[in-house]
């Protein structure tokens, strides 16, 4: 995926994030519902949280400098686990702490049909939100699960943006259900409980985004299907088998290989050089974002090991 990739569902989340926590807050303020105040700090957390998507994308499009010979490509990863951390705090530590106030504390609602109306066109609005992020989704799944591509993809964006919106969808069922159910019954403790709900629903999503994200900052690999296709390129032609290889993402598009390759033997210096640089043409046909290659040429000594 290109550097500006999800950029269109970023947006999309954003645009529609930040009309439904104004809607969220009015309908706070007139109902004094505690599921809609959780909701509402949810939609404004999730609108920072695009915005900062859209930062990095911009920031990690600077270009290398002595100091980051490698460039800032990770400069997306940190905001996106930045994201996670907030969506966390934010997001769920807030609505549990509310949940459980108005668990101790209730208060009856008012208005509650205005609460019922915002959320239901929050809802609409979320769905496209969602629709979009999956349609983007789509272009560089593949044949993954939809668990699979949030679990392995180098890009972060858009699983970021697919399970918020996912949770703020589920979070308004979550919410609509608290308030519905406290106007039918009487008792505000179901809007309560709908909160805190609200609050381990985000607390789980956020928990699994910082993990994914965690990992990436530290430096995921390639994966197996693109790494056989490496080592099938390189060990062709004069190049007689992988020794050792590694590889890692400095950016979501942009994978450096390092690996040590057995040569025929008593190669000509210009031949060695001929045939690590058709290594190297050969595998960045067949992977594009394998963009930085280094190649030692050795004697075979060893058997290929892939780390």
């Amino acid at each position: 995926m290109s550097a500006g990739g999800g950029t269109k569902a970023i947006i999309a989340a954003l645009v529609a994030n930040a009309g439904i926590a104004v809607a969220k807050f009015v309908g706070f303020l007139i109902t004094g519902s505690s599921s809609m105040l959780a909701e509402s700090v949810h939609s404004v957390a999730d609108t920072s949280n695009q915005g900062l998507l859209l930062l990095g994308q911009k920031t990690a499009q600077r270009k290398a400098t002595r100091l980051h010979p490698f460039g800032y490509g990770r400069d997306r990863y940190f905001w996106s686990f930045v994201v996670a951390l907030m969506l966390f705090t934010l997001g769920s530590v807030f609505a549990l702490y509310e949940g459980i106030h108005k668990l101790q504390h209730p208060e009856d609602l008012s208005s509650p049909l205005v609460a019922v109306g915002i959320l239901v066109v929050a809802i609409g609005l979320e769905t496209y939100s969602f629709l979009t992020a999956i349609k983007e989704s789509k272009l560089i799944k593949g044949n993954a699960t939809w668990w699979e591509f949030i679990r392995n993809s180098r890009t972060p964006e858009l699983p970021v943006v697919l399970l918020e919106d996912a949770g703020a969808l589920i979070g308004l069922v979550l919410a609509l259900l608290g308030v519905g159910l406290s106007t039918v019954t009487g008792n505000p403790v179901f809007d309560a409980l709908g909160t805190v709900a609200i609050g381990l629903l985000l607390g789980v999503i956020a928990i699994i985004l910082i993990i994914e994200m965690k990992s990436l900052l530290i430096g995921e690999g390639a994966s197996d299907a693109d790494l056989d296709v490496i080592c099938g390129e390189l060990a062709t032609g004069k190049v007689q088998k992988v020794i050792h290889i590694k590889t890692q993402y400095i950016g979501p598009d942009e994978l450096l290989v390092a690996a040590k390759i057995a040569l025929e033997p008593r190669l000509p210096l210009d031949e060695v050089a001929q045939a690590i640089n058709d290594a190297e043409t050969r595998v960045r046909a067949k992977v594009p974002h394998a963009r930085l290659i280094y190649l030692e040429p050795d004697l075979d000594r060893s058997t290929v090991t892939h780390s």
